[in-house]
């Protein structure tokens, strides 16, 4: 099994947070990618890298980045064995390749013939999630069908239900469909789905199809990594593995939020995640 990490964002929205804030507490936060923001004792990227290390979950992580921020990522990497960084050779948020693309272009790149974990650069989740009982609830879907995949859900508010994918489910908790940011009346369900998916290798081929699809589309439309999770939905088995919830470092405040756990509340630092 692989792990692709999107990290080719441009971070606007924190940047911009950063260079409006006038305190001075957060200059060092200036230009710098969000998946290399230090959160807690390392970068938030570091989380990622040592719990998929430890855990013996992959053979391979590969780090989508941009051309602004692929120098800082190969310096990161440096220290990890494991690791190798991929430029996407875009320049601006406006021009940017979109993560579905992204994750199109790692594994045509790297020639991923394998199973892949696919994880969102900007996303930490709660000390609940474990690297090692994903892959064993993946394991057990693949004995019964080859085309199962896999993707998170956390519970969210009623008034939240708008600000994420939504997935409904049957008993045997497989995705029946993910409504995008629907109002809670347009769903009975509260299942928000986070950026980390387990993408069988028999699925990745639809990654050519959905681009082509999907073409014409806005840059936004192939830019949201759950569209291709509900053009995947009706077309392979995908099921569910629940958490509690998620650090999603969108903007400052989010990022403070974030920080401050992992300096303050995070029990066990060395088998967080794993």
């Amino acid at each position: 099994m692989k792990a692709v990490i999107l990290a080719a964002g441009y971070g606007t929205r924190l940047q911009r947070d950063v260079s409006a804030d006038s305190s001075g507490r957060f200059a060092h936060l200036l230009g710098a990618a969000k998946p290399l923001l230090p959160v807690g004792r390392c970068a938030l990227i570091s989380h990622w890298v040592q719990a998929l290390s430890a855990s013996g979950s992959v053979d391979g992580i590969y780090v989508v980045t941009n051309a602004v921020h692929h120098t800082a990522f190969e310096e990161w990497a440096a220290s990890y064995t494991n690791v190798k960084i991929l430029n996407d050779h875009t320049t601006s948020n406006n021009g940017r390749l979109g993560a579905v693309a992204c994750l199109q272009l790692a594994v045509k790149h790297f020639k991923i013939e394998d199973h892949v974990i696919v994880i969102g650069g900007d996303t930490l989740f709660k000390e609940d999630f474990s690297l090692s009982r994903v892959k064993e609830r993946f394991s057990d879907l693949q004995s019964k069908s080859a085309d199962s995949c896999l993707v998170l859900s956390y519970p969210c508010k009623d008034e939240e239900t708008h600000k994420y994918g939504i997935l409904e489910v049957d008993g045997d908790h497989r995705v029946l469909c993910m409504k995008e940011k629907p109002l809670a009346s347009e769903t009975e369900s509260r299942k928000a789905c986070p950026c980390f998916y387990v993408f069988s290798k028999t699925s990745l081929p639809l990654l050519d199809a959905f681009l082509e699809e999907n073409k014409e589309a806005s840059i936004e439309e192939k830019d949201a990594p759950g569209n291709f999770v509900s053009y995947l939905i009706q077309r392979k088995p995908v099921y569910i593995h629940q958490i509690s919830g998620r650090f999603d470092v969108g903007n400052l405040p989010s990022y403070i939020e974030c920080d401050r756990y992992f300096r303050e509340k995070l029990h066990d630092v060395e088998s967080y995640m794993v």
